[in-house]
């Protein structure tokens, strides 16, 4: 197991990092549907963390792809994303009938994404990473 371990990490950051960055791009494309949807979820400030959230998702999953400052991009993207949880998944807040087993199964979801983000952030982006390669 030990000598797949650096294949298995680089596999697993670039999961992650696809998992950030199509939902960005599809962000840009559907700018103002994401906007009232953001707005239907009384999200402050939409179109600044609208365009904040853009960035975040390509350039950090970009970051994790090639493991540059990885520890750094998986900790924001671990933030990020307990952030849209909290206002995009609120199954606490939904009106009786509303889709609460659907946004309960993304916030859990959610949160598994964000434990193996901080575990990333916690134990660096392995051999085959940006990182690495500096550090020698």
């Amino acid at each position: 197991m030990k000598l797949l371990e650096p294949a298995i990490l680089l596999l697993g950051r670039f999961l992650l990092g696809l998992y950030f960055i199509l939902p960005g791009i599809q962000k840009i494309t559907n700018f103002e549907m994401m906007s009232q949807y953001m707005a239907k979820h009384e999200v402050p400030m939409i179109s600044v963390l609208l365009v904040l959230t853009i960035v975040l998702q390509i350039a950090g999953g970009l970051m994790l792809i090639v493991g540059f400052r990885g520890k750094l991009a998986a900790f924001i993207l671990a933030g990020l994303t307990l952030v849209i949880s909290i206002f995009m998944h609120n199954f606490w807040n939904l009106p009786e009938g509303g889709n609460v087993q659907h946004e309960t199964q993304n916030f859990v979801k959610n949160m598994a994404i964000m434990a193996g983000l901080l575990v990333l952030a916690a134990q660096g982006t392995g051999r085959f990473s940006l990182d690495n390669k500096l550090a020698k």
